[in-house]
């Protein structure tokens, strides 16, 4: 029985059936993509939850075919860096409050990372306690290719990924399956998209524990795993010259195509990603690397590259983003510690 339907805003639909708090994004015509309101309906409706004892757990799911939640809302980012930056800060700021919150939420939190789930999608489903891939699952921390860097305490966990898939997967910005984001620590368990509906359904009528027994099974191989063995080789230089040398060095045609990747992407960008995937290895908790984040995109929303990126890809589309610096030899080691710089509205928890 539906205990109410409470929606927060047309882009965030929540309701509470038998005591399970359903959290649906819902802007499938930008594949959820998260804007201001939608972070501050989040924030508001998981404060309200996490003290309700009416609320046992909570599901969160993208409306549409296309994917969970395709990351922010860049446009607007690109828009307000042009001007003052102001927006964007806040924005990224409450994103991170609520990465941070998703992460500590004391109750079970059920995410289903079906479709596509990249950058801010990652933030608000990779941090929860139960994490759900499928078949159609397309998992990425895509930034390096508009000139941004991996945020939402992406870096948290591209860190502590088996050997340097986690370095693969943030220098390239390239797109891993389901079956790649539990081996990288991105998620949890495996379940065919066809019983989503379902799986919701039994978490409602017979718990969590039992609607996991019943829907989950085993996941396909992880193609990354498989190709661990020239991963963990060729990232393993301490410059990203020499990464890229080591990838072109090599006779595999993804080394290759890594290759090719790494060295399309903003200079800047892939050499303050490589920083701070690094530092965040060092760092403790998920709040110290999204305190970590807050500082490394206030220094990208002054950048050049982050403008130039959204508008090469997104706004103009010509593909043809002109980077500046526009070598990694251009990119000086004061150039890539000034990201890391604290700010005067440093973030807390």
């Amino acid at each position: 029985m539906t205990n109410g339907v409470a929606g927060e805003s047309d882009e965030v639909l929540t309701r509470v059936d038998g005591g399970i708090g359903l959290i649906t994004l819902n802007r499938p015509k930008a594949i959820n993509s998260l804007n201001q309101q939608m972070v501050d309906d989040l924030r508001a409706v998981l404060t309200r939850w996490e003290d309700d004892d009416a609320v046992r757990a909570v599901v969160l799911s993208g409306a549409g075919e296309r994917g969970l939640c395709a990351g922010g809302d860049v446009v607007a980012v690109y828009h307000s860096a042009r001007k003052d930056g102001v927006e964007a800060r806040r924005f990224w700021r409450d994103e991170y409050l609520l990465n941070g919150q998703i992460g500590r939420f004391a109750k079970p939190f059920v995410s289903l990372m079906d479709g596509i789930v990249m950058g801010g999608g990652v933030g608000v489903s990779a941090h929860a306690s139960n994490r759900v891939v499928t078949e159609t699952s397309k998992v990425a921390m895509p930034e390096v290719g508009i000139g941004f860097i991996p945020d939402v305490g992406g870096a948290f966990l591209l860190s502590r990924a088996p050997g340097a898939l986690g370095l693969h997967a943030a220098l390239t910005g390239a797109p891993f399956s389901g079956s790649d984001a539990i081996a990288m620590g991105f998620a949890d368990h495996y379940l065919p998209h066809s019983e989503l509906e379902a799986f919701t359904q039994a978490i409602v009528d017979d718990g969590l524990d039992s609607a996991l027994a019943a829907h989950v099974v085993e996941p396909p191989p992880s193609d990354l795993v498989a190709q661990r063995a020239w991963i963990d080789k060729c990232y393993s230089g301490e410059t990203l010259e020499d990464i890229i040398a080591a990838l072109r060095g090599h006779d595999s045609g993804p080394a290759q195509d890594a290759a090719n990747l790494i060295a399309a992407r903003s200079p800047i960008a892939v050499s303050v990603a490589l920083e701070a995937v690094r530092r965040a290895a060092k760092l403790k908790t998920l709040e110290d690397v999204l305190v970590q984040d807050y500082r490394v995109s206030s220094a990208s929303a002054r950048s050049h590259d982050l403008v130039e990126g959204i508008r090469a890809l997104i706004v103009d589309k010509d593909r043809n983003p002109k980077w500046s610096p526009a070598t990694l030899a251009a990119v000086s080691a004061a150039d890539i510690d000034a990201y890391f710089a604290p700010v005067a509205d440093d973030l807390s928890f």
